[in-house]
């Protein structure tokens, strides 16, 4: 049964705000090609880390609503845990579509 899932990525994009765009649309072809459907992307912003963290004293934050089968959803993570461009990443469960009735004309 699928899932609806919040994906947080912070993105290595080594100091080129540009690539970010790139990195993301990537990161989406990868999670329609494993087979999950892209609801929403939504790019943030560079920050600034509060403490360096190695050689990445900021990242780019991208927030990604999917929804797949929890199988699907490792591997993923597994895939993107070896993707460099990938800082970081989190998921946590997405609370259920909300429908909205269309207003009265």
């Amino acid at each position: 049964m699928k899932k609806r899932y919040e994906a947080l990525f912070i993105l290595d994009i080594k100091g080129k705000d540009e690539a970010a765009n790139d990195i993301i649309d990537r990161l989406k072809e990868e999670f329609q090609k494993e087979g999950a459907a892209v609801e929403t992307v939504q790019k943030m912003d560079k920050r600034q880390f509060t403490y360096v963290a190695g050689k990445l004293d900021s990242g780019f934050y991208a927030n990604f609503i999917i929804e797949c089968e929890p199988e699907v959803l490792g591997k993923l993570k597994t895939k993107f845990d070896l993707d460099r461009d990938v800082y970081r990443q989190s998921y946590s469960k997405a609370p259920k579509k909300v429908e909205r009735a269309a207003k009265p004309a």
